[in-house]
């Protein structure tokens, strides 16, 4: 396998388990220095580093709660002390709670919803502030979203949908703001997969399933590959771009 991330360090939130695991092992197998962040299972998290160290590559982990933002700044000083600097970003790090509950419901617990603005929003935007400042000429930002983030809805949904369109039009703007210093930003649009989150119930579960063009769950290496190329040197002139990578849930 070519290596184009070589010298390349690459900092992917969420990164012990799902889409993030397969993310932090990609990166790595293609020339990057990978740490990722945790969020309870140190054995998990050790578990991927020692994968990516058994290959020959390098990786850390940090254990970080991203819904407590002040804890954002550390991360990426700690990265940075590490590896020596910072390439690329991949925010992926994201909760989803209270699925199939109307907001309506009475019974919804709000604070599991608060905690997931907490982690899927404003989380996010914490770790793209303190990392823009230290981003290298030509770095990568790539924030993990969903096919219901923009365009369509689904019913028990309305609050992780709104946590995802936010932070896509959070990340044009960041495109806008970093351009002048050849860093790019990006969304990459994840469907339905085998990712560690909680799954939708099974009657919603099999609904979005059939508004899928391909009629399948995605797997997490599916989605790393779209993640890659957007770090990789031939999505340079990328930015401002969404990505759809969830089997033509909007087609």
């Amino acid at each position: 396998m070519s290596k184009p991330l070589t010298g390349k360090v690459a900092l992917v939130t969420g990164g012990s388990r799902g889409l993030g695991a397969a993310t932090v092992r990609l990166l790595a197998e293609q020339g990057a220095d990978v740490a990722f962040t945790y969020v309870s299972s140190e054995k998990q998290a050790q578990a991927v580093v020692d994968e990516v160290h058994g290959k020959g590559a390098k990786a850390v982990a940090f254990k970080t709660d991203q819904a407590d933002t002040s804890q954002a700044q550390a991360l990426i000083d700690d990265v940075v002390a590490h590896f020596g600097g910072l390439d690329i970003l991949v925010n992926n790090a994201a909760i989803s709670v209270e699925q199939g509950r109307t907001v309506d419901d009475p019974d919804a617990d709000t604070a599991a919803l608060d905690r997931m603005h907490a982690t899927n929003y404003l989380g996010v935007i914490a770790v793209i502030r303190a990392a823009s400042r230290v981003l290298r000429t030509g770095g990568r930002i790539i924030t993990v979203s969903s096919g219901l983030g923009s365009r369509v809805g689904a019913p028990g949904l309305a609050d992780y949908s709104a946590t995802k369109s936010g932070i896509e039009r959070y990340t044009m703007g960041v495109a806008r703001d970093l351009g002048p210093r050849n860093i790019t930003a990006n969304v990459v649009e994840a469907g339905l997969m085998e990712s560690g989150m909680q799954p939708p119930d099974p009657e919603t579960l099999k609904a979005l399933l059939g508004s899928l063009s391909l009629q399948r769950m995605g797997h997490p290496e599916e989605i790393a590959a779209a993640i890659a190329f957007l770090a990789s040197p031939a999505a340079s002139y990328v930015t401002g771009a969404v990505l759809d990578a969830h089997g033509g849930y909007n087609a």
